[in-house]
């Protein structure tokens, strides 16, 4: 899941930026196992409206939700701590190294 978490009302480039971060995500970090990732943007306020079109044709999983009908604590209770996510990472990186460096030994090999 990739919280993103706005200290302003919603605008409409935030979607983009979601949607840039949720497949960043499934690109870098999310493994075949793992079930597909979700975006959830919380903002201070937000127009359904603006919300609606500002997501229309975004295929990704997201969500936008206010302060207000959030339940924060529940959330942080089920999120990873800063040092996991740290792990993550660095796990992440070191297969796309390895990933990386396998492909230019295939293309040597060629």
């Amino acid at each position: 899941m990739v919280i993103e978490l706005k200290v302003k009302p919603f605008e409409p480039e935030f979607a983009g930026k979601l949607n840039f971060y949720v497949n960043a995500v499934n690109e870098l970090i999310r493994r075949d196992s793992d079930h597909p990732s979700i975006g959830l943007l919380i903002c201070k306020d937000m127009d359904r409206t603006e919300v609606q079109m500002a997501f229309e044709g975004i295929t990704t999983p997201m969500g936008v939700a206010t302060y207000a009908n959030v339940r924060i604590k529940e959330i942080q209770e089920h999120l990873p701590t800063a040092e996991q996510i740290k792990q993550q990472i660095e796990i992440a990186e070191e297969e796309f190294m390895l990933s990386m460096r396998r492909k230019t030994e295939e293309t040597a090999d060629e």
